[in-house]
């Protein structure tokens, strides 16, 4: 009976698409306040800031973290995690301060494509032709966006790209990760061990923020934690094929607000490189969600 109630909580597409559209507009307020606070304030600091202001968001998930049981090698893969989330964090604001929002949601869509190489770089996972295609796709709308050689490839730029990188190793590792502990316990681990990886490159040039600046990092904090949260809730409510595509209107809302509040113009083949990701990154999830119905033994038959 329990079974069944998971089965058709799992199977709400609509549901699954209106969470993955709230989060998509959580995801864009982020990028958006970013560039609202400008670069002022140092990237690393403004990742700190971030990260030490959402720590509040912790308070729930304290009891279950205090509950975990961490070896030394969870902590070291923990650390290993947080070393590679920070330096990406820090990459990440620093290209918001120097590049247009439509690119950097575009490239960032780069990072399942990552994760997929990593995998089958790191942990032998096999690639099928068709995923193989779609990750040649995927790196070809990477081309398109940057242009290089037809216009010069900014800091901001080389930045999304290496920010890219580390997220995926981060989320490869996080995907170890979930397999031992919690989600609720990842997460947490994640903010706290972020925060302390940031603290000396913050601390290496300070520069005293303003009320008005922590209020929209603060912000920014609060959208950030949503916009996770309410994704875990769309994948709840709906496979990853089904939800996935949604994903594609953060670029949208990132050319729209760009061009009515940053001044920044709509790039066409920015829009058109990130149409190639997403419809890769789509097919990837779509080619996921259909192996693992393959090997999950459908409802009545037995389990080994």
């Amino acid at each position: 009976m329990a079974e069944t109630t998971q089965t058709a909580q799992a199977n709400r597409p609509l549901v699954g698409v209106l969470w993955m559209l709230v989060t998509g507009l959580c995801f864009v307020m982020v990028t958006a306040l970013v560039k609202h606070v400008g670069g002022r304030i140092p990237a690393a600091e403004t990742a700190f800031l971030r990260y030490f202001l959402g720590l509040v968001f912790l308070v729930p998930m304290l009891r279950p973290l205090f509950a975990a049981r961490l070896d030394r090698r969870m902590i070291g893969l923990f650390s290993l995690r947080g070393a590679a989330h920070a330096l990406g964090v820090i990459l990440w604001f620093y290209a918001m301060a120097h590049i247009p929002m439509a690119e950097v949601t575009a490239l960032n869509f780069m990072n399942p494509v990552y994760v997929t190489l990593g995998a089958a770089l790191l942990f032998g996972e096999r690639i099928a032709a068709r995923r193989f295609i779609a990750i040649v796709a995927a790196l070809v709308g990477g081309l398109i966006i940057l242009r290089p050689g037809f216009r010069t490839i900014e800091p901001g730029h080389y930045a999304m790209i290496g920010t890219a990188l580390l997220f995926a190793a981060s989320y490869l590792i996080a995907g170890r990760l979930a397999a031992r502990v919690k989600p609720v316990v990842v997460v947490a681990m994640l903010s706290i061990t972020v925060t302390i990886g940031l603290a000396p490159f913050a601390a290496a040039n300070w520069v005293t923020p303003t009320p008005t600046e922590l209020f929209w990092l603060f912000g920014v904090a609060a959208f950030a934690t949503a916009g996770h949260y309410t994704m875990t809730l769309a994948f709840a409510s709906a496979p990853m094929a089904v939800t996935q595509p949604v994903t594609f209107l953060q670029l949208v809302w990132s050319v729209v607000i760009g061009a009515l509040f940053f001044g920044e113009p709509a790039d066409h083949w920015v829009i058109f490189g990130g149409a190639i990701i997403i419809s890769a990154v789509s097919f990837i999830a779509w080619r996921e969600a259909v192996l693992k119905r393959r090997v999950t033994p459908a409802m009545g038959e037995p389990r080994q």
